[in-house]
């Protein structure tokens, strides 16, 4: 019970209905907004709920709906109706309630009344099926009592299920929270105490209360316990691939933050990567743009691109847990020749599944893959791309849970996009020390990278997104055109759902199928986003514009023909973006160069004949 909290704890504001409070509460530094929708609750939002307010609610607040014993399908409509992104369960809903919300994509918090007879043997049914469990008082009328329990009850709670704790807490309480130790502790659930009447909370009190419990946390853009950045994220997989999935969650930060991880890791990057890369001040693009752009030079790494700065990681983290077999998807070939490359290192098998498609078009990483002792396997599938080698990659990790599944990008179930964004954090650590010892600010005005699944921006972005007054600029391919059909621009047209095992942003129809993505560039062809870029759209973080085809290759040309400097056709797309803005002469622009173009060429000379 004395184990220090791993982050801050989050609140939840619970019992609101008065468009004007909660418009006003918006304002406060909270996590989450509660609605009772149990009609017998002196709370019942009844008619009062404005729909219209709900959807204004700034997206970092998340919206949750409080039911008891209600009808699945009444839960589903309320939910849509009102844009909830979670729903509360207050009475005795059983597990099969719990897991159909959760399949419709709703963070579940199922709450329970805690006395001193309370068992806790019960939770452990609920497991899989709550994000979250929410402690409260024991009453008649299923919480809202406004009394206390005593905490001490629940050092008999030895889950790992992230709780919220309830019941009664007010101002005064501020030294028991602060003195209350549990390393599952959540968040606060703050209702009847900060009242001036049933559903009108006083914002004043609620202030002076956040501001003395110091909620705010270090990073809101990190991961949580559960995998989730803001409501995307999670690990949505068949349950044949959950022991391979919670070993990896398990282990790897356990590895990351070991000192012989550090040591193997940075050796190899300074001796075997070429770390750090530099940054290289274009003149000649400059002056045409009025104004100071930098790249970022990823393509001067060991096998051209950004991409081995995670390999080199996923490997060491594959030799400490034992793994001999490696399994890798690809779409442009980089990741696969940058797995190739630490596998044959280590002497490892490798087996890299890449799209029929993106096979014929990425012809030259295909040899290199295959001469680096790789098998390469085509995915014939969909449209024979990054999608469809990713469907086969993790088809193969379920006929083969010893195997290590290399993940390429910040996509997929937690713990894989949290981990690959931490080993491409590289790149922003390296941009700050390079550009304090250029310009002596450790910040530019702008940070620009294109964006697939997402990995080169995480790394570009990631010691940058507390640095609220940098601009980040993230690039998606929008191949003939955002409404052409024939487009990789998710986030641009996306709407939120599943693939590859986490909540996201991705392309679908109207049924909630795939669509099927395009671009010229085989590493950006993908109909879906890392969660982390999900939730950095939505909170406003970052912005997210796109590139054409076209826009792509002038960008590459010019960057060619006035600084000798052919860039890859993904990074090309962030290039794009610099007739996309309008800069300052003062301004610092830093553009992310993720990878060399040689393995384009042959687009290039079509494109170019």
């Amino acid at each position: 019970m004395g184990t220090k909290r791993k982050l801050q704890m989050k609140t939840k504001v619970c019992g609101l209905k008065f468009t004007s409070n909660i418009e006003a509460l918006a304002k406060l530094p909270i996590d989450y907004m509660g609605f009772i929708f149990y009609p017998k609750s002196s709370r019942y939002v009844g008619e009062e709920l404005d729909v219209f307010c709900l959807k204004n609610i700034p997206k970092g607040i998340k919206k949750i709906g409080v039911f008891v014993n209600e009808d699945l399908d009444i839960i589903m409509f309320k939910a849509k109706k009102y844009g909830l992104n979670g729903i509360q369960l207050h009475g005795e809903e059983s597990l099969q309630i719990c897991e159909s919300i959760k399949r419709n994509g709703l963070e579940v918090i199922k709450a329970f009344q805690i006395d001193e007879e309370f068992d806790f043997e019960k939770l452990a049914a609920y497991r899989s099926s709550a994000d979250y469990f929410l402690f409260d008082t024991k009453s008649k009328q299923y919480g809202g009592s406004g009394k206390k329990f005593n905490w001490g009850i629940l050092k008999q709670y030895k889950g790992k299920t992230p709780f919220f704790l309830s019941g009664g807490i007010g101002a005064d309480d501020v030294k028991d929270i602060k003195e209350f130790k549990h390393e599952q502790l959540y968040a606060l659930d703050l209702n009847s105490a900060f009242e001036d009447v049933p559903a009108q909370k006083n914002k004043n009190k609620l202030a002076r209360f956040l501001k003395e419990i110091k909620m705010t946390t270090k990073n809101k853009y990190a991961v949580d316990e559960r995998g989730y950045y803001g409501q995307f994220g999670g690990a949505f997989i068949p349950e044949l691939l959950r022991a391979n999935v919670d070993e990896l969650r398990e282990n790897y930060l356990k590895i990351i933050n070991s000192k012989q991880f550090q040591t193997d890791y940075h050796r190899l990057l300074n001796n075997y990567v070429g770390r750090p890369t530099p940054l290289t001040k274009v003149e000649n693009l400059s002056k045409q743009y009025g104004t100071n752009i930098y790249l970022k030079r990823e393509d001067l790494t060991h096998t051209g691109a950004h991409k081995i700065n995670n390999t080199i990681g996923q490997i060491l983290i594959a030799k400490y847990m034992g793994k001999k077999r490696i399994i890798a998807e690809t779409g442009a070939g980089q990741h696969g020749v940058a797995t190739a490359t630490v596998c044959a290192l280590f002497g490892l098998e490798c087996v890299v599944y890449m799209g029929a498609l993106d096979v014929q078009r990425q012809a030259p990483n295909v040899a290199r893959m295959k001469m680096l002792g790789a098998k390469v396997i085509p995915a014939v599938s969909g449209n024979q791309t990054l999608k469809d080698a990713t469907n086969e990659a993790i088809r193969d990790w379920i006929a083969n849970p010893e195997s290590f599944y290399l993940i390429g990008s910040v996509v997929g179930p937690h713990p894989y996009p949290d981990l690959v964004t931490r080993l491409q954090s590289i790149i922003s650590k390296e941009i700050r020390k390079q550009l304090q010892e250029e310009t002596g600010n450790l910040n530019p005005d702008y940070v620009i990278a294109c964006v697939g699944g997402g990995s080169n921006a995480a790394g570009a972005f990631y010691h940058y997104l507390n640095e609220e007054k940098v601009q980040l600029i993230a690039v998606e391919a929008s191949g003939l055109g955002v409404n052409s059909g024939e487009t990789a621009a998710t986030i641009t047209i996306g709407d939120v759902g599943f693939i590859h095992g986490s909540k996201t942003m991705l392309m679908q129809d109207e049924d909630g199928q795939i669509t099927e993505p395009y671009s010229i560039s085989a590493g950006l062809d993908y109909p879906g986003v890392g969660p982390l870029h999900a939730h950095l759209a939505v909170s406003g973080r970052v912005s997210y514009i796109s590139a054409t085809d076209q826009e792509a290759l002038d960008a590459a040309k010019l960057l060619a023909q006035s600084e000798g400097i052919i860039p890859a056709l993904e990074s090309a797309h962030a290039l794009a973006a610099l007739d996309k803005i309008k800069f300052k002469k003062e301004d610092v622009v830093v553009v992310n160069l993720s990878g060399r173009g040689d393995k384009d060429m042959e687009t290039y000379m079509k494109a170019f004949a």
